[in-house]
């Protein structure tokens, strides 16, 4: 019998019980890494997080967190209960989406996707969806760094890369490509006798170091042989406005670039990406989320032709 284990056995002989609010505490300090950030989540107070924290603890005859002065770290044997206690979670949500009081769609769902989807592609259209379901919120998730699924950051997520395996429902919705664009003021500098395929003398928006990964960031870093970009950037959206701006040539979605007039020097950058829908299994049949990913599905195919090509038809 395991340490956990045995604890349990312990708690059951001597007549404790466990409750689901300590343990739906614990998950929001082992997710936020703070009483405060957890407090938060859960819209109580701090003395209330820290009294049930320590009841748990004291329940289960464990030291779940180490703390530090920026924060809360889990031990060894809180590591060991996450997974057990998100299992736990995720049963509860269900339970909930079972009974007949949620026969209406309503609650919270937690959408990642990328800060340009969710800016100029997802939010206009979303006055249809609140409309149809007014007890919705939906709550964005918009970073460039991966959204971890399995530790509950959002329920489901729209990527261009494929997710990580694991207890996920995946499936592609479509591509999205990008072209080589600039400004008609800016375009208008260039030599009459410019070849779009010879860049050497044309100023780039680029990205910072930190983004590197991306393929946007990969492309314009090859292109530039060493020169310094104009200006680098941790936004999509900035790039947009600087290369709206005329100070030089972005590497940007075809349907974003179409939408302000910019013209294309090369709409085929071999970066073209795939887009994936990601949702935790346990909730791919919960209403709430499946309003969201119907929602989601239908509006990416009904735009494909817009996302996946410089003509947009």
């Amino acid at each position: 019998m395991n340490k956990i284990d045995k604890n349990r056995s312990q708690i059951s002989e001597n007549g404790k019980r466990l409750r689901w609010d300590d343990a739906r505490t614990f998950l929001a300090i082992a997710h936020t890494g703070t009483l405060s950030g957890a407090a938060s989540r859960l819209g109580t107070g701090l003395a209330t997080v820290s009294r049930q924290i320590e009841r748990l603890e004291a329940a289960l005859g464990l030291t779940l967190f180490t703390r530090h002065q920026n924060g809360y770290r889990l031990t060894d044997d809180g590591a060991a209960l996450l997974e057990r206690a998100e299992t736990l979670e995720r049963a509860a949500e269900a339970f909930a989406e079972g009974s007949a009081a949620q026969a209406d769609v309503a609650g919270r769902v937690r959408l990642a996707t990328a800060e340009t989807l969710a800016s100029h592609f997802i939010i206009p259209a979303l006055p249809g969806l609140m409309r149809r379901y007014p007890d919705l919120t939906l709550e964005l998730v918009t970073d460039a760094q991966m959204v971890n699924l399995h530790r509950r950051d959002a329920d489901l997520a729209i990527r261009m890369v494929k997710p990580e395996r694991g207890n996920l429902t995946m499936r592609r919705l479509g591509t999205l490509s990008f072209g080589l664009y600039g400004a008609r003021t800016y375009v208008g500098t260039r030599s009459s006798g410019s070849d779009n395929m010879q860049l050497d003398g044309d100023r780039f928006i680029a990205w910072r170091d930190a983004y590197s990964h991306l393929s946007a960031a990969q492309w314009i870093e090859r292109t530039l042989h060493g020169r310094a970009p104009v200006l680098a950037t941790t936004t999509m959206t900035a790039q947009l406005h600087a290369a709206i701006a005329g100070l030089g040539l972005a590497v940007l979605p075809h349907f974003l670039a179409r939408r302000h007039d910019l013209i294309c020097l090369q709409d085929d950058l071999g970066i073209d990406q795939d887009i994936w829908m990601a949702v935790h299994s346990d909730l791919a049949q919960s209403r709430r989320v499946r309003v969201v990913i119907d929602f989601l599905t239908e509006l990416i195919h009904a735009s494909q032709a817009e996302l996946a090509s410089v003509g947009g038809s």
